[in-house]
């Protein structure tokens, strides 16, 4: 029989009434003759229940621990959906990610998929029963519960469907596709029915909070078409597959915002080989998450660097340079910062075949009196850094300028 993966985020299993809504919607799916692998998150807000407990217990905790009591959430939703399969007349049995087994490396909190063994899944697809498995979680190579940081039922999700040979993975959540941008910014705002991974993939890592990167980059990898749907309707949703199965496209599919970025000068800064590594080397260990990148033409031997990262990052990457600057193994003047910008950007497989798109996004920004801070540019997408009270006027004009409220 055909397989497929369906995964309910949490706001889908947020209660009981939700869990047997979601719970009819698998059986939908069987009765049209799939093995089911379903996956889930725990309850809305549950996780974040559990991560303050224990904060509570111990500020400086155990990281294998933490896994341990964090992941007890998704196993509750997993025990929950397979009764309530049972009721409804479906076969099924729960999954936590020990039990497939789903091996994972030993980084406790963010740990990485390795290898998913699906001989077991199987043999009780062979039997009849369908699965409940408990995403964001697997087993590490020393034998303890990991969990896949943040978004990691999706990567689950995805990475079940590869290690299946699923048809299809569908993400069911809170909204009923991906959309043209965010449809609380612009009326306008159109449901995509199709969209290439890379694009989608660009949209998540800019700002988009349908899918999570990781995800994305898994289903790229191993071509698993994916489908976002909402829980709460029966409404089609959007289909992300390879390029090759979308007929027709706008030249833009999508304009994506990053709200809480910040922008970081450090002038003068000597400018000799090796200068941006020592820059960005102490910035890496310091996990912090550089963006935009910008280096100034050289003058007296004095250049100045600009990068972006979020709002919330900035506080430790100016204590990361000033240790480097303390160790003498950097050199600049001073540090400058900007923390009331935000990130606009475009996104299309379009423009690679398409020349002047670049211009005509300045063109839009410049006759609303939009000033742009930082440019970086890809094969498929333009950003700009810009101030951040033009945010929403530059998406909604940006919007209107390369038409994205009409199909191509």
């Amino acid at each position: 029989m055909p397989r497929l993966v369906m995964k309910f985020g949490g706001t889908s299993v947020a209660d009981l009434s939700r869990i047997r809504n979601a719970a009819e919607k698998v059986k939908r799916e069987v009765e049209r003759g799939y093995d089911v692998a379903v996956v889930v998150s725990a309850m809305s807000g549950k996780t974040n229940e559990l991560v303050g407990w224990v904060r509570e217990v111990s500020p400086f905790y155990d990281a294998r621990e933490y896994d341990a009591v964090v992941s007890s959430g998704e196993n509750v939703t997993a025990g929950l959906m397979a009764l309530t399969l049972q009721e409804i007349g479906v076969p099924a049995r729960s999954w936590q990610g020990w039990q497939v087994p789903l091996r994972t490396t030993s980084a406790h909190g963010a740990a990485r998929i390795e290898e998913i063994d699906t001989t077991a899944l199987a043999q009780k697809f062979d039997e009849g029963l369908h699965a409940v498995i408990a995403g964001f979680q697997g087993i590490s190579p020393e034998g303890r519960i990991t969990t896949l940081g943040r978004g990691g039922s999706d990567t689950s999700a995805v990475a079940f469907a590869a290690a299946l040979g699923a048809e299809r993975c569908d993400i069911y959540t809170d909204v009923d596709g991906v959309y043209t941008t965010d449809p609380r910014i612009t009326q306008k705002a159109r449901k995509l029915q199709r969209i290439a991974y890379e694009e989608m993939l660009e949209l998540a890592s800019l700002g988009a909070k349908v899918l999570q990167t990781r995800s994305v980059e898994l289903a790229m990898r191993y071509n698993v078409r994916l489908q976002v749907l909402s829980s709460f309707s029966d409404e089609p949703g959007t289909l992300v597959c390879a390029e090759e199965e979308i007929m027709e496209s706008n030249v833009v599919s999508g304009v994506a915002y990053s709200r809480d970025e910040a922008k970081v000068t450090l002038i003068g800064v000597a400018d000799r080989p090796g200068v941006a590594a020592g820059i960005f080397g102490p910035l890496a260990e310091a996990g912090i998450n550089v963006d935009m990148i910008v280096q100034n033409i050289s003058e007296d031997g004095l250049t100045d660097m600009t990068f972006s990262c979020p709002v919330d990052e900035v506080a430790r990457a100016r204590k990361a340079l000033d240790a480097a600057l303390a160790d003498g193994k950097l050199a600049f003047r001073e540090v400058v910062t900007d923390t009331e910008t935000a990130k606009v950007s475009i996104v299309g497989i379009g423009m690679r075949s398409h020349s002047g798109v670049a211009q005509k996004m300045f063109a839009t920004l410049a006759a609303e009196g939009v000033n742009i801070k930082v440019i970086t540019t890809s094969e498929i997408k333009v950003s700009v850094l810009i101030d951040r009270k033009y945010m929403e006027l530059a998406v909604q004009a940006l919007h209107d300028a390369f038409g994205l409220e009409k199909a191509a």
